[in-house]
């Protein structure tokens, strides 16, 4: 099945995600970030931030939420028996802390094929409760031929 291009720039609704303490805590756990400033607030607040602040890579905790629809979109049709994760990019700019609301919106950032092959790229731009950007993220799924 040949991609529809016209769908491109095609935008989703928003998704909220409230972040807090223990869930920031609970990822630094999971992937072995010991810095105290994603523990303990104390030492947090020592380093300038507003309360226990995210590892980078959380970014995929708030941000998941708006990116399923677009790769669940059955206008794009993506074959998940054949789909590979191909790639994933962050840009991190205000740094995302326990009490922040976080905003993302996902969007069709380019369809193409290429060698039999269809690449589905996705972009996220997420924002805390003051409107400032947090993290900008490019998703790319590959879809095999055959």
């Amino acid at each position: 099945m040949a991609l529809d291009t016209s769908k491109i720039g095609k935008t989703y609704p928003p998704h909220e995600y409230e972040v807090g303490r223990e869930k920031i805590r609970e990822y630094a756990n999971a992937v072995g970030e010991t810095n105290p400033v994603h523990h303990d607030r104390s030492a947090a607040r020592e380093q300038g931030f507003r309360d226990v602040v995210a590892p980078p890579m959380f970014a995929v905790v708030y941000s998941t939420g708006a990116i399923g629809p677009a790769l669940f979109d059955p206008e794009l049709g993506i074959n998940f028996a054949r789909m590979l994760h191909g790639a994933q990019e962050f840009v991190w700019s205000e740094p995302v802390c326990a009490g922040d609301t976080i905003t993302t919106v996902a969007s069709v950032k380019d369809l193409y094929e290429r060698d039999g092959m269809q690449f589905f790229v996705f972009e996220s731009v997420s924002t805390n409760q003051d409107g400032r950007e947090v993290a900008r993220g490019t998703w790319t799924n590959i879809v095999r031929g055959g």
